[in-house]
């Protein structure tokens, strides 16, 4: 998803699940900054680089693929990004790699959907914008694993767009550029994706690379072929996604704020809540354009009546940069930074239980501090273990 969903959407889905203006910037901010908090980010504030929630495109170019480096990259994109569904998936007749990475595929309503909602509740709005993204970027990037690999990540060049005219889908053919410069071309349906590279673990098989930005493009309808699913053809309908994503995020944060109940429950949504802008919320996510900032920002403004300020990532740096040390964890970003570490501790720890190496050693969190995810010599002595047999 793009900043038109995790800021502007996000915001006018914590106004409606209840909280008031200010608590909605601050929701919809973290739910941003989560594509942003990257390594050269935390140097620049000073800031721990066990937060980052996100690497640019010149850090993943730098980026190792050693054992060590997969681990890095896929605790990142897994805990943020591409949320396991089913670590436990007892997919048969595969060898233990190939189970171990099958494993890590995204999709919606999965166990630990619920666990980062949980993770948020009684925390900070950071926390809850966090776990936002998190909630949202399941429905966005379905189908798709949140580590470097060529056998799950993969398609063939069979690609569709289904565009709807007069009340029915027509097919008309899609096609890639990998001119990493050059725009998405939506009339004529030409998308820029990650060119083929056939080693296994290269940068360029992480996440949703080899199909482009189609995943974070509200208003596509398209069929195409991935890897994991043996080449077979597949439709992805992110419209109705995307509602279901905006519905269960206003969900989530009535439940954080106590009006559902004392228990989250997968595969519930508020639909109720949203009934009286059902046709509003169509027209913004099915209107054919790369950015629907826009329309998310009128919609969130005429629901509280009070302006959206525009996304910005210097705000809350000097507070943090001149906070004294034992203040830091009580200003906006050191709240962030708490809650990304947890977030990342929680998810790693739940990968690694499920006897999977992928993503490392993880200890608890809230039991070990920021040694949590720092284990970098129990990683080396990891390293010699095998669990992929």
């Amino acid at each position: 998803m793009q900043e038109d969903f995790h800021y502007y959407a996000t915001y006018c889905a914590a106004f409606l699940a209840g909280f008031n203006h200010e608590e909605s910037k601050a929701i919809c901010y973290s739910a941003q900054f989560v594509d942003l908090c990257s390594r050269t980010f935390l140097d620049g504030v000073g800031g721990p680089k066990e937060a980052a929630t996100t690497q640019l495109m010149l850090e993943m170019l730098d980026a190792k693929t050693d054992l060590i480096g997969l681990q890095n990259i896929t605790r990142i994109w897994a805990s943020f990004h591409f949320l396991p569904f089913d670590l436990y998936n007892p997919i048969k007749h595969r060898k233990k790699k190939y189970k171990n990475k099958y494993r890590m595929i995204c999709n919606s309503n999965g166990a630990l959907v619920a666990d980062t909602v949980n993770l948020a509740k009684g925390k900070t709005l950071q926390a809850v914008g966090l776990a936002m993204h998190v909630l949202a970027d399941t429905w966005a990037h379905k189908y798709f694993a949140g580590t470097p690999t060529l056998v799950i990540n993969n398609t063939t060049d069979y690609f569709f767009e289904l565009i709807e005219k007069d009340g029915r889908l027509e097919e008309r053919k899609l096609q890639f550029t990998h001119n990493p410069k050059a725009k998405d071309d939506i009339d004529n349906s030409i998308y820029v994706n990650t060119i083929y590279q056939y080693e296994e673990n290269t940068v360029m098989n992480l996440g949703h690379g080899r199909v482009g930005h189609l995943p974070d493009l509200s208003f596509i309808r398209y069929k195409y072929m991935p890897a994991w699913g043996n080449y077979r053809e597949i439709v992805k309908d992110n419209p109705d996604d995307y509602m279901h994503a905006f519905a269960q995020m206003v969900y989530a944060m009535r439940y954080l704020r106590g009006l559902e109940g004392d228990r989250f429950e997968l595969n519930k949504y508020a639909w109720d809540v949203i009934e009286p802008y059902k046709d509003r919320l169509k027209s913004i996510i099915e209107t054919r354009r790369l950015d629907a900032s826009e329309d998310w920002k009128a919609f969130g403004e005429e629901l509280s009546g009070a302006k959206i300020p525009a996304f910005d990532l210097s705000l809350y740096q000097e507070e943090y940069k001149t906070a004294e040390k034992e203040n830091k964890n009580n200003t906006f970003l050191g709240g962030f930074f708490l809650a990304a570490i947890a977030q990342k501790s929680m998810v790693t720890k739940a990968i690694f239980t499920s006897k999977n190496p992928l993503a490392g050693i993880a200890l608890d969190y809230n039991e070990k501090g920021l040694r949590g995810i720092k284990d970098y010599l129990k990683l080396m002595e990891y390293s010699g273990l095998d669990l992929t047999r």
